[in-house]
């Protein structure tokens, strides 16, 4: 099976320093290309012959979401997946419908990188780190909950083992298992159990979970 061509766009050297060696640690991933301004990106594109472009949304000259509009005009076939720093609902939104297959918000763990990846050439949509499914509440900021900790304070609700809710979510199990440790510590609880039923009593799920 080939490896999938993988061309980065992001004028941070040690962003891109971080994908490539969690990319390169991978052996289903091949970096064809890296770009440091959004004019660069077109011009790679025809001797890179990537699969996927892993784009900042903030780079010079051109921004990701025009790369991101010639990309789909010319390269069609090519996935295209933002990569950025902020975390906003309209911009995530703005993105996916101009054709991102995904979005990843930069507090990803490197070790999830691979995984969003290879969901995003599948053709599934994929957010990491915003778009939370679960409602917003008071009851959730005072917590003290970030958006992915909600995530998975859902599957549980839902009665979703760690390794299903990894599994939907494209992270590690250990990732899970991080995050349930913080959700237990912040909501003052001890098992999922008590989770579930703090989540509920707090309408901290969506009515989707019940």
């Amino acid at each position: 099976m080939s490896k999938l061509r993988v061309l980065l766009a992001d004028d941070h050297p040690l962003i891109v320093a971080g994908v490539r060696s969690a990319l390169e640690a991978d052996k289903d991933f091949e970096i064809a290309g890296e770009a440091t301004s959004g004019a660069q990106v077109l011009p790679l594109m025809s001797h890179a012959s990537p699969d996927v472009v892993l784009i900042d949304l903030r780079l010079p000259d051109v921004d990701g979401l025009a790369c991101l509009e010639r990309i789909r005009q010319k390269y069609p076939k090519v996935k295209v997946v933002l990569f950025s720093a902020v975390d906003d609902r309209s911009q995530i939104k703005r993105a996916l419908e101009a054709g991102a297959c995904a979005y990843i918000v930069k507090c990803i763990d490197p070790h999830d990188i691979a995984a969003v990846l290879r969901q995003a050439v599948a053709g599934s949509f994929f957010c990491f780190g915003g778009l939370n499914t679960g409602p917003e509440s008071k009851a959730a900021t005072d917590a003290g909950l970030s958006e992915r900790e909600l995530e998975i304070l859902e599957g549980v609700a839902r009665g979703l083992s760690n390794r299903a809710i990894a599994k939907e979510l494209w992270v590690s199990d250990q990732t899970v298992k991080f995050h349930l440790h913080n959700i237990y510590r912040k909501l003052d609880v001890t098992n999922r159990t008590e989770a579930a039923k703090y989540a509920y009593q707090h309408r901290l799920v969506g009515d989707a979970a019940a």
